[in-house]
């Protein structure tokens, strides 16, 4: 374990930067089903439900100007930073509603049983069916 880390050892969280925080914030909210943790100007924070110790965070960034990441990947432009994996029982149904709730599915789709989307601000994530 990383020396000076909390003692807790099972704390986690993945932070995500945005122009819109909140609006992104609430678009994984309804996605994920996460609790609201924290929700302020430049901060919103979603938590596993009964766990605040594993959150999901969305931050203003400092830029002056967004710049969408690119998917996939193309020379000269932004690329994504990372992305995120989320398992579901039926994979057409939960596109169909992630879409509702202002993803786009990804033109370029490089496997059969995951489809990438798109998040409002651009950001590539995947759904998956389990099993």
């Amino acid at each position: 374990m990383l020396r000076g880390r909390s003692s807790k050892g099972h704390w986690f969280g993945t932070v995500i930067d945005a122009p819109d925080p909140q609006a992104l914030g609430l678009f994984y909210h309804a996605v994920l089903g996460w609790e609201i943790h924290k929700n302020e100007p430049n901060e919103f924070t979603l938590a596993v439900p009964g766990n605040s110790e594993t959150y999901l965070a969305f931050q203003s960034q400092t830029s002056a100007e967004w710049v969408r990441p690119t998917w996939p990947a193309e020379d000269g432009k932004q690329h994504m930073m990372m992305h995120l994996d989320i398992e579901v029982g039926d994979l057409e149904a939960a596109v169909a509603h992630a879409v509702e709730l202002g993803a786009t599915v990804a033109d370029f789709q490089p496997q059969k049983e995951v489809r990438v989307l798109l998040d409002p601000a651009g950001h590539p994530f995947c759904l998956y069916a389990d099993g």
